[in-house]
């Protein structure tokens, strides 16, 4: 790997381990990639991230002490130059930012998904449950989003104009619809909601199950598997018209899918079909809390519905990273790679790169280019849900905003401590509601 952005032969100037990035309070060599923590406070990341485009033209060089050495990319056009090469930045052997440790121990559960897989693997797969998220299937959802979006009012009408945003409307909105895509019991929705939150927020003290270790994420995955091992056996004996039956009883060409391939649809499907879109839902309300002429013209002008909804999503970039694998050796904005090395994809980082967002650190939702942002991924891994998850912004802010009169944050937000997928912990809200 080439030497770090921000040497002496690159475009920003080189940083002591004692300067502090421009606008921010942390040292230098404190990278916001491999600090949990960092995204406890998205304002002070999105300011750190803006200053690595200034000051190091949107690529930093990973070097943490017990981690491996890669190149973060926060510049957008050279995050989708490498995702349209899904042969030479691979998804494998490691989808996620992890420790050298991690790297090198095999795991104690193996957990095989959509983001695992490569080439041919990955088309295969994907193809199995794509059909499920295609606008002809999706549009037979209007009704029921639209059903979930008033029963989401009428909670803010019973809660008499104090309510946690985040986990009474925008976290069980989305469970309920993607679970009920898979055929899952209600019932069952609690416990779903719990395993995603300690599967993504593992490094949060307030979200993981216990201090965060191998066996504590075996023994979520283990729970994961148990509960979809039932599901995958009665949907063998009786197999119904939703998703859960068509991966229990999918096949790859003539041979049926494998267990560890089945257990991983189940998870990714169940995980990220709807803690992504609750962490979409409560930023972007808070985002509009926090910029209340944005909210006001929304009111004014519902038209803009559509382009507010990209903001957001260009604004939260719930999925924070994925990693890729240089195959071959190659060459990223003159910063070379050999093959074998890592790199880093900011989807957060690119959705606030000045070269393509003018003023990336204001929320505005006339913003002319707001669906460039790449919050869904690009290319080949572009997320199957995308589609659904603009739906169900649409649906839940096209319901709420028109009814407010007043609304102000009630408290101090929180966000989660977690380097991978995440977004709010909490959004406490004092408002009040017309009444038609």
């Amino acid at each position: 790997m080439d030497q770090p952005a921000g040497s002496a032969d690159s475009k920003g100037p080189e940083l002591g381990p004692d300067e502090m990035l421009p606008g921010i309070g942390w040292p230098a060599d404190d990278d916001i990639f491999t600090n949990n923590f960092r995204f406890g406070d998205l304002a002070d990341w999105n300011r750190a991230a803006v200053a690595i485009h200034e000051e190091r033209d949107g690529f930093y060089r990973i070097d943490r002490k017990g981690f491996p050495p890669v190149l973060a990319i926060l510049d957008h056009a050279a995050v989708l130059e490498i995702e349209r090469q899904p042969d030479l930045f691979t998804n494998g052997p490691a989808p996620v930012l992890t420790t050298q440790a991690a790297l090198d121990t095999p795991p104690l559960v193996e957990l095989k998904t959509l983001i695992h897989m490569d080439g041919d693997e990955h088309a295969a797969y994907r193809k199995l449950g794509l059909p499920q998220f295609k606008p002809a299937s999706l549009s037979r959802l209007e009704g029921r989003l639209d059903e979930l979006s008033e029963r989401a009012l009428t909670t803010m009408r019973n809660a008499d104009g104090e309510i946690d945003f985040s986990n009474e409307v925008a976290l069980p909105y989305p469970l309920h619809v993607i679970l009920e895509i898979l055929g899952l019991p209600e019932a069952d929705y609690p416990r779903m909601m719990t395993l995603t939150q300690q599967l993504f927020g593992g490094e949060d003290p307030d979200l993981q199950r216990e201090e965060l270790t191998p066996e504590a994420i075996a023994a979520v995955l283990m729970d994961f598997f148990t509960y979809f091992n039932d599901i995958t056996t009665d949907r063998r004996k009786q197999p119904t018209d939703d998703l859960a039956s068509l991966i229990a009883n999918g096949t790859i060409g003539v041979d049926p899918l494998g267990d560890l391939e089945t257990m991983g649809y189940y998870v990714i499907v169940a995980t990220a079909g709807h803690d992504t879109t609750s962490s979409a839902m409560a930023g972007g309300f808070r985002a509009l809390i926090e910029h209340p002429d944005q909210l006001r013209l929304l009111q004014e002008r519902p038209e803009l519905m559509n382009n507010a909804i990209e903001e957001m999503l260009r604004w939260t970039a719930p999925v924070r990273h994925f990693m890729r694998t240089t195959t071959a050796d190659t060459d990223v904005n003159g910063h070379r790679l050999a093959a074998g090395d890592l790199v880093y994809l900011s989807y957060k980082g690119a959705n606030l790169d000045p070269k393509v967002f003018a003023d990336p650190l204001r929320f505005d939702i006339e913003r002319p280019n707001a669906d460039r942002q790449i919050s869904f991924g690009f290319g080949k891994h572009f997320c199957m849900g995308a589609q659904l998850a603009r739906m169900e912004l649409r649906s839940l802010f096209s319901r709420i905003v028109p009814m407010l009169e007043s609304v102000e944050m009630a408290g101090t937000p929180t966000t989660s401590q977690t380097t991978f997928v995440g977004g709010h912990k909490s959004l406490p809200i004092r408002y009040s509601l017309r009444d038609n």
